[in-house]
């Protein structure tokens, strides 16, 4: 099932509009800014990029193993999958732990992680426009279940939104460091 126009419009303007959340959610921060935890357990804003960065290479790689994935089941839902996705993945109102595979480790800088993002960014990004069969196949997500090429792409996303908010809550603490 070939995507059309106005859903190729969609996934960019949100993929565009998410990562410019990110970017100004840590525009001009200090190394003391970057680190600071709330509260122990919490990740600092260098973690989350980090964590971000991986999320988006997991979903390019999962992206690449499409075409030899399980065809979609005939008959599914994807604007109501879609819906989810966009609904769901952003609610803060419940935290979710993330698999060991995507917790960050420290391995990049925050300038490192916020590059490795925005590139993955753009690789999606010309995923979409260039794939007409983003739907064809799926691949399962820990959380969500299978979840096409297209899906695939509205979770990062959607997944950066629901992480910018994370900084913003980072930033509004009265410990916040102002430098």
């Amino acid at each position: 099932m070939a995507l059309d126009p106005q859903e190729v419009r969609r996934a960019r303007d949100y993929l565009d509009k998410t990562e410019t959340g990110v970017r100004d959610a840590v525009l001009g921060m200090s190394d003391a800014q970057w680190k600071f935890k709330p509260a122990p357990g919490r990740w600092c804003a260098a973690e989350i990029v980090e964590h971000l960065a991986i999320v988006a290479a997991g979903a390019e790689q999962q992206l690449n193993k499409m075409a030899d994935a399980p065809a979609a089941p005939s008959g599914r839902d994807t604007k109501a999958i879609d819906a989810h996705i966009l609904k769901a993945v952003p609610d803060r109102s419940a935290r979710l732990q993330a698999p060991d595979a995507i917790l960050p480790t420290g391995r990049w800088t925050p300038r490192e992680s916020q590059e490795e993002l925005f590139a993955h960014c753009r690789h999606l990004r010309s995923r979409l426009e260039s794939a007409d069969h983003l739907r064809e196949h799926v691949v399962p997500n820990v959380f969500l279940g299978p979840l096409d090429g297209y899906q695939w792409i509205l979770l990062v996303a959607a997944h950066n939104a629901r992480h910018t908010k994370q900084i913003l809550e980072l930033k509004s603490d009265p410990n916040f460091p102002a430098a």
